[in-house]
């Protein structure tokens, strides 16, 4: 079938008419006022050849004339990705030579370089053209309709651009539209002087809301309005840019994204969401909370695979709301003054009462206050000894982790996932790290309060530098060791991509560098490791090969990580004792203290990351288990391989275990993921009707050249940028600066040979930030659109004093 009339077109038929031939099918079927016309099929594009005859008379029984010719590829208009302006359209297109020409060039702008690098960056790997020919509509106005707010993502919303005439200029940004937000429950008003009317402005958003209804999603929607007054639909397809709802409670809700604390901003697996929620629940309930077990943690909601946590309760209760200012300081500063400007929200009123049961408030502090108190005291009086009880702690929870043995069943070991592996760490004090690390923690930054215009936040930054005792930093050196015994194998590990390095690797083929010892104490770990969905490094080694060829290239001997670290420390051990002397001078009493805790910081503080490091042997073990009920549920043909059964929940496993087929489900939360995992900003405050709060806040005053972030590690640093969104297989010079999106344990390998940092989220005390003091490396976090504002290569200075990145000129 070469051509098809539109009338006879529905959504099914995509692969034969394209997105946008689809689309339009669709809308006539649902009874919208839609141009006459046909589309000519991907099996003409196949073919090579465009069948003349057959186009020139349907032309002909269209009454020929002035006609639109419009491209509609296969991977146009989707759900994922609407490719608008991709690919080319031709207006007022008349008679038959033109009309062969059209679909020609409109053939041809499948392979633009535009069209090809976008279907790249969306994940398509091909596409195939079908064309449209439409009556040409000859508007007195036209325009676009979104029926959800584009830019703050607001549901209750919808915009409309509208010109005189054609709707092109608006798409092409050659002309000032007027604009319009049509806000639900509001009559319609049109502007002055403008080009609609108030009966224009209701008519097209009940389209809208039509479409939107039809279609199952907000949709962008292209129209004409005619010289007999007559409203026609031109397009409508998905917006495909907006973040997912959160679910649907009935209120105005407001959400933080909880994610990019643990510098994760990748959408977490279905599974690592119900784990992490049902091994959490088991340690509350340890020190007394009541937990539903339908949801054992309701205040984390997972949304486009995120985790966020429902602020609202805390906003509308009178007793907490003023609190929440300094105790959202940890979010940085766009989220904490976008969650601020909310209080003025009539929908979050404050009411009276507390947003948590007192009882189980009272309950856990009761059985942890004292155990913990006695744990933070005992540390600060004997650091040594408090260390060593930490490290017995891990081993023990390492010893208490017995997962079932080779024989046991499928719902043997997804009963020991559920009820029985998160046991070990379900310890009030988590078996004595709990006091160390709190006391580290303490003692890490309340000499900033004591030391107020004595020390400055430079100096008080640099006492934290070469921080020892963390299990990352360790880490870290442990893997800068790996490289100094792959010298004598430079090429080899230079010349070579990680992932075939990888595959040597597990076969036996690569000199021996100790990597096996390293994944013996490190293997659990991975970027984004919290998901219990995502590979760890034992199972999948590719980007600590990519690491090591980093630390080769490391040409200067002062420059090594190793070196670095360590003159990192003399400078903190040489800053604390010049700080002890201005402050005794100053302020005998606090300036004791505070030294006596800047001190006991160099002896604790890099216990920070132990608690996190306690939990990922379970959640290793864990994932073995899952993988081995994945293996056999393939084997039952419910699952097409092991890893699926990270895209279920663990109710959702014990029912595919029981018997049910849940391929389709699957099939579905792998396409979100991916898509999902795309995906270059995440909301760090949203509301339930899908705004993000951040974008109600006036934009700042813009500097050239300057972006504005917030301080993370003070010091300034210029180098060239290097743009990494994923540190899978990242390359990064020495010297370099890294610009990513956010950072995690697993991104901090390539902090030893950064020259500074810059993220587009974070918190002063999320794990990026905190090990770039520690190694002594200035750092720039919650700069907005960085890696789009940036690029590899440009020369940048770095100011994390100032919170500041400039980007150099030439």
């Amino acid at each position: 079938m070469q051509l098809v009339w539109l009338s006879d077109v529905d959504a099914s038929m995509i692969d034969v008419v394209g997105g946008k031939g689809a689309g339009l099918g669709e809308m006539i079927r649902a009874g919208e006022r839609v141009p006459d016309g046909f589309c000519l099929t991907v099996e003409s594009y196949r073919s090579g050849e465009v069948p003349e005859r057959e186009l020139v008379d349907a032309y002909e029984r269209l009454g020929g004339g002035r006609v639109a010719v419009r491209s509609s590829a296969t991977a146009e208009d989707l759900p994922e990705a609407s490719f608008a302006g991709q690919q080319d359209t031709y207006l007022g297109v008349e008679g038959a030579g033109e009309l062969v020409d059209a679909v020609r060039r409109c053939w041809d702008s499948l392979f633009t370089e535009r069209a090809v690098a976008y279907r790249a960056a969306a994940g398509v790997d091909d596409a195939a053209m079908a064309v449209v020919v439409q009556r040409m509509v000859e508007p007195v106005a036209a325009g676009v309709l979104f029926t959800a707010n584009p830019i703050t993502g607001c549901r209750t919303e919808m915009v409309l651009d509208a010109a005189p005439g054609l709707g092109t200029a608006i798409v092409e940004g050659s002309v000032v539209p007027d604009h319009y937000v049509l806000r639900e429950g509001t009559p319609a008003a049109a502007n002055p002087g403008g080009c609609l009317r108030a009966d224009h402005l209701e008519r097209l958003r009940a389209a809208g809301l039509r479409l939107q209804q039809h279609f199952g999603s907000p949709q962008d929607v292209e129209w004409a309005i005619d010289a007999d007054d007559t409203v026609w639909l031109l397009q409508s397809r998905p917006v495909t840019t907006l973040f997912p709802l959160p679910p649907d409670t009935g209120d105005t809700r407001l959400y933080l994204e909880f994610g990019h604390m643990q510098g994760m901003l990748r959408p977490c697996t279905p599974m690592g969401v119900s784990l992490l929620k049902t091994g959490a629940s088991l340690w509350f309930a340890g020190v007394g909370a009541k937990i539903d077990r339908r949801d054992p943690l309701p205040r984390l909601v997972p949304i486009g695979g995120r985790i966020f946590y429902d602020m609202t309760d805390f906003l509308r209760s009178k007793a907490m709301r003023r609190r929440l200012g300094p105790a959202l300081e940890v979010y940085g500063p766009r989220v904490q003054t976008a969650v601020l400007r909310m209080m003025d929200d009539p929908r979050f009123a404050p009411r009276p009462g507390l947003p948590f049961r007192a009882g189980s408030v009272l309950k856990g502090t009761a059985r942890l206050l004292p155990r913990t108190l006695a744990g933070v005291v005992s540390s600060l009086a004997d650091p040594v000894r408090a260390r060593a009880r930490a490290r017995r702690g891990l081993a023990e929870i390492r010893r208490l982790i017995t997962p079932p043995g080779p024989s046991a069943t499928a719902t043997e070991r997804l009963r020991w996932v559920i009820e029985d592996s998160h046991r070990p760490i379900v310890s009030p004090d988590l078996h004595g790290i709990l006091g160390p690390l709190v006391a580290g923690m303490l003692a890490g930054t309340l000499p900033a309060g004591l030391l107020g215009g004595v020390a400055t936040r430079e100096e008080l930054d640099t006492v934290l530098g070469g921080m020892p005792h963390n299990v990352t930093t360790e880490m870290d050196l442990a893997l800068w060791g790996l490289a100094v015994r792959a010298r004598e194998h430079r090429e080899l590990f230079l010349d070579t991509p990680p992932e075939a390095l990888a595959a040597a690797y597990a076969a036996g083929e690569l000199p021996d560098i100790g990597l096996a010892g390293f994944l013996a104490r490190y293997g659990m770990r991975a970027a984004a490791e919290i998901d219990v969905g995502v590979p760890r490094w034992e199972e999948d080694p590719a980007p600590l090969f990519a690491t090591i060829a980093n630390y080769l290239r490391v040409a200067d001997p002062g420059q090594a990580p190793d070196v670095r670290f360590e003159a990192a420390a003399a400078r903190a051990e040489r800053m604390i004792g010049t700080l002890a002397r201005r402050a005794r001078a100053r302020r005998p009493v606090r300036g004791r203290l505070a030294v006596f805790l800047m001190r006991r910081s160099r002896e604790l503080t890099g216990l920070r990351e132990i608690g996190k490091f306690a939990w990922l042997p379970t959640l290793q073990a864990a994932r073995r288990q899952l993988l081995l009920v994945g293996a056999d549920l393939v084997g039952e043909g419910r699952l097409e391989q092991a890893g699926d059964i990270m895209f279920l929940t663990l109710q959702e496993a014990r029912a595919a275990v029981d018997g049910l087929d849940v391929r389709a489900t699957v099939a579905t939360r792998r396409a979100e993921h991916e898509r999902e995992a795309r995906r270059r900003t995440v909301p760090g405050a949203l509301l339930s009707d899908g705004t993000d709060v951040e974008t109600l806040a006036p934009a700042p005053p813009a500097r050239d050249g300057v972006l504005t972030g917030m301080s993370g590690a003070a010091g300034q640093a210029t180098g060239p940028a290097r743009v990494i969104r994923d540190p899978m297989g990242a390359h990064l010079e020495p010297g370099e600066i890294l610009v990513a999106p956010t950072t995690d344990p697993g991104w901090t390998p390539l902090f030893m040979t950064a020259a500074g940092l810059v993220t587009e989220t974070g918190s002063p005390v999320a794990h990026g930030p905190t090990v770039a003091r520690e190694y002594g490396i200035p750092a720039v976090i919650c700069v907005r659109d960085a890696t789009s504002e940036i690029r590899t290569g440009q020369m940048i200075t770095v100011d994390g004093t100032a919170g500041t990145v400039r980007v150099e000129p030439g």
